[in-house]
C-alpha cells in the first residue's frame, strides 16, 4: 500500500484506533473519509479535523452499508482503500446464558461487518489501479483472552477470512492488508488507562512506520502485539496462554 495520494473510507473511525489511524493518514498525504454511526459525532470530528469528510454508516445494518457505499463512491469516485475498523469488545460469563446477546451483536458487528463492508466495496475496488482492502483483527485472535470469548473468535475469523479474501483478489488490483492490534488505550474494554496497554499515539505512529517502511506488508504487526501473533509459531501458545488468563 502506498503511503499517501489515496482516498481512504475508514468504517467505524470515529474513536480510538480508527480516528487516531485517520488522522495519521491524513497527515501522510490522504483524502479520508470517516463512517458511524451518530451524525452529531460525526458533525464534531468534520469541525475538530478540517479536510476529514464523514459518512452515517451502521455498519450491523446491511442496507446502511450499502446507502454508505452509494454515496462515498458517488462523492469520492477516487476512493481506492477501504479500512474496516468498527468493533466491540465485551466481557461474556459463559456459566450465564445471558452471554448469548453479547456473542451475537459481537459476531454481527466484528464479523459479519468486515465481510458486508468488503462484498459491497470489493466491485467499486477493483475498477482502480492501486486499491487495498484494510482489516482489523487482533492479537488475541492467535492467543484469547479468555474473558471475552466471542471477541477473540471473531477476531480469529477476521484473520482468516483475509488470507482468504487475498487469495481470491490476487489476480485484481486489490491488496489485502491485516492490522494486527495489541492491547491499546482506548474505551475498548476500559483500557484507556491500563498501563498493560499500549499508549495510542504509540501504536499509531508504529503502525504508520511500518506501512511506509514494507509497502508490500500483508500483516501490520506493531512490536507490541507480536509475542501473541507469534506464540504458537515459537512454542509459546500456552504459557502465554496462561499470562492472558
Amino acid at each position: 500500500m502506498k503511503i499517501s495520494g489515496n482516498t481512504i473510507f475508514i468504517a467505524g473511525g470515529t474513536s480510538g484506533i480508527g480516528l487516531a489511524l485517520a488522522v495519521g493518514l491524513q497527515n501522510e498525504g490522504n483524502k479520508v473519509i470517516v463512517g458511524g454511526r451518530r451524525s452529531a459525532l460525526l458533525q464534531e470530528i468534520s469541525d475538530k479535523y478540517p479536510g476529514i469528510s464523514t459518512v452515517v454508516i451502521d455498519v450491523d445494518d446491511p442496507r446502511s452499508i450499502r446507502t454508505a457505499h452509494e454515496s462515498v463512491t458517488e462523492e469520492f469516485p477516487d476512493l481506492n482503500v477501504l479500512v474496516t475498523m468498527s468493533g466491540i469488545m465485551y466481557p461474556e460469563d459463559l456459566k450465564n446464558p445471558d452471554f448469548l446477546d453479547i456473542a451475537e451483536r459481537t459476531v454481527t458487528t466484528n464479523l459479519l461487518g468486515t465481510i458486508r463492508l468488503a462484498g459491497q466495496f470489493i466491485p467499486h475496488l477493483m475498477t482502480k489501479p492501486n486499491a487495498t482492502i484494510v482489516t482489523v483483527s487482533s492479537a488475541v485472535g492467535f492467543v484469547p483472552l479468555p474473558v471475552t470469548p466471542t471477541y477473540n473468535a471473531t477476531k480469529a475469523a477476521v484473520h482468516l477470512f483475509t488470507e482468504s479474501m487475498r487469495v481470491q483478489l490476487a489476480d485484481t488490483s486489490i491488496r489485502c492488508i491485516e492490522l494486527i492490534p495489541p492491547g491499546v488505550r482506548t474505551t475498548l474494554m476500559g483500557q484507556e488507562n491500563s498501563e498493560s496497554a499500549l499508549p495510542l499515539d504509540d501504536y499509531i505512529a508504529e503502525t504508520i512506520g511500518l506501512l511506509k517502511a514494507h509497502d508490500d506488508a500483508t500483516e501490520i504487526v506493531v512490536d507490541a502485539a507480536k509475542p501473541l501473533r507469534n506464540a504458537e509459531i515459537n512454542g509459546e501458545y500456552q504459557l502465554v496462554l496462561k499470562i492472558l488468563s
